[in-house]
Parts: structure tokens; C-alpha cells; sequence
């Protein structure tokens, strides 16, 4: 049996929060963005009615469709804002304790029937349903970054996520009018457990002196058809959440090939975590971005 859905709440207004906001209230749900910080929250509603203006601007949806979405989004920063959603994502930093203390905050509040779902990109999901009151309606929802424009969706199942809670999520994903690939619950998933050790192998060609950062996205653009260098997508991701990913690989699966580069560790040391920081393995300060190696 599929449930209906009406009411989202979306847990975290960073990047990914927003963007999960924005093609919810997009297709019609009634939504709840929740932060514990209300600064991120006006960043975060300011940031949508810039990205939904912009697909007005291109003729991707109507001005109709453009105020009526963004008057679909409600923001609080009380956590009782979501006793009344059906369906909750969370989009918290990529930090197993983080998530943790989350779900642990908002599982009393929530209607027995409402669906957990999270957004992290390589944390085991049975093990993140197990710290909550239902881990049978609990499931990964991953939507890739940014949100609006990414088709795909990679939905997971935990050891105990039922049948009806997947087939309602699926069907949720669909009516966003994005892509379902489902995976196994193996660390990272598919999509980044294929594409970050792809990146690392980058910053170690890097570290070891094969070519400079701009050779280095210079020779992938061209010579592998990527739209965009790895080290380039490494800033648009965060070395941080690149850095998460590769020790959930390295520890998961027991590999010395997920091993994280050393550069990539001092980077996120030095607190050089791309765009959001200005600095990563390129400069962001300037009007053009200039490689930091």
C-alpha cells in the first residue's frame, strides 16, 4: 500500500536543504524547512526564490508555478514545526553523530506514520535506522547536488525499511519528477562510491606531481568528455564531504584504494573546503578562479 503524502519537512537549509525544498513545494508539497539557525534559514529561502527565478527566466517553469512554490515553503526553527509531516528528510552535515542527535530530537514529535528519510551520500542506513523509533519506515533518499537540476535520485533501503515505505518513497521521488535508481546499502552507494575515489585519484595525481590543478581538469574536460575538472567538482561538493565519503569507503570496505589522499586531508585541515570557504584547490576570492597549487 502507498501512502499519500502532503506535508514534507526538510531537516538542514544548507545547500542540499534548500535544494530538496525547492522541488518539493515545486511539485506541490506543502513545506517545512527546519534549522536550528534562523540566519540559514533567510539565507536559504533567499537562495530558492533566486533559483526559481532564474528557471522563470529561461521559460523552465511559469511565474505562476514560481510564486505559488515559493509560497508553498514555511521555515521555523523550533523542531515542533514537523508534528504534522508526513514525510521527513533530513540534510545535516555528513557526520554520523550529527545525524544521530537528529533523528534523536525529532523522533518524539513525529506521527507514528511519518516516513524517515535521509539525504547522506555514504553512511550506512541501516545502521542510522537503528538509532530511531522506526527503523521500518525509515529510508535513504539521496538527491544529488544541486537538487534543481540533477535528475537522479538514489533511493536505499535499510535491513528493515518495509515494502510500503519504499514504494511510497519511490513514488514520491517520481512525482518530483526526478529519477529512481536503487541501490544496495553498501558504503557510499553507487554513484559516489564510483565518483570520489575518482576524485581522490585526482588529488593524488596531484600530490605525487603528475600535473598541476589546472592540467589535471584540463585533461578530464577534454580527454574524458567531464563537464567539469575532479578537482573543480571536489571544491563544488566540499573536501570535507569528500573527505567524509572516503574514510566511510576506507573504513566500510576494509580497502587501501579508498584510502584518502593525504593532500586532500590537509586541505580540509587547513579549513580550505572549497567554494563555500573561498579556498580549496582553487582561489575564489577574485573575480576568476586562480589554482592553489
Amino acid at each position: 500500500m502507498v501512502v499519500e503524502l502532503k506535508n514534507i519537512g526538510v531537516i538542514g537549509a544548507g545547500q542540499m536543504g534548500n535544494g530538496i525544498a525547492h522541488v518539493c513545494a515545486l511539485a506541490g508539497y506543502d513545506v517545512i524547512l527546519y534549522d536550528i539557525n534562523s540566519e540559514n534559514l533567510q539565507n536559504s529561502l533567499n537562495v530558492i526564490k533566486s533559483n526559481l527565478a532564474r528557471q522563470a527566466s529561461k521559460g523552465l517553469i511559469t511565474t505562476e508555478q514560481e510564486n505559488k512554490a515559493f509560497n508553498l515553503i514555511k521555515t521555523f526553527d523550533d523542531v515542533n514545526c514537523l508534528s504534522d509531516t508526513d514525510l521527513v528528510i533530513e540534510a545535516v552535515s555528513e557526520n554520523e553523530q550529527i545525524k544521530r542527535k537528529v533523528f534523536n530530537s525529532i523522533c518524539p514529535i513525529l506521527k507514528p506514520e511519518t516516513i524517515l528519510g535521509t539525504n547522506t551520500s555514504s553512511i550506512s542506513i541501516t545502521r542510522l535506522a537503528s538509532t530511531t523509533d522506526r527503523p521500518e519506515q525509515f529510508i535513504g533518499i539521496h538527491f544529488m547536488n544541486p537538487v534543481p537540476v540533477m535528475d537522479l535520485v538514489e533511493l536505499v533501503r535499510g535491513i528493515a525499511t518495509g515494502d510500503e515505505t519504499f514504494e511510497t518513497s519511490r513514488n514520491f521521488v517520481k512525482s518530483l519528477g526526478k529519477t529512481v535508481a536503487v541501490s544496495e546499502d553498501f558504503p557510499a552507494f553507487m554513484v559516489n562510491r564510483i565518483l570520489l575515489p575518482m576524485i581522490n585519484e585526482a588529488i593524488y595525481t596531484l600530490y605525487e606531481g603528475v600535473g598541476s590543478v589546472e592540467a589535471i581538469d584540463t585533461a578530464m574536460r577534454l580527454g574524458a568528455n567531464h563537464p567539469m575538472g575532479p578537482l573543480q567538482l571536489a571544491d563544488f561538493i566540499g573536501l570535507d564531504t569528500c573527505l567524509s565519503i572516503m574514510q566511510t569507503l576506507y573504513e566500510g570496505l576494509a580497502d587501501t584504494k579508498y584510502r584518502p589522499c593525504p593532500l586532500l586531508v590537509k586541505y580540509v585541515e587547513a579549513g580550505w573546503l572549497g567554494r563555500k570557504t573561498k579556498r580549496g584547490f582553487y582561489d575564489y576570492r577574485g573575480e576568476i578562479p586562480k589554482p592553489t597549487r
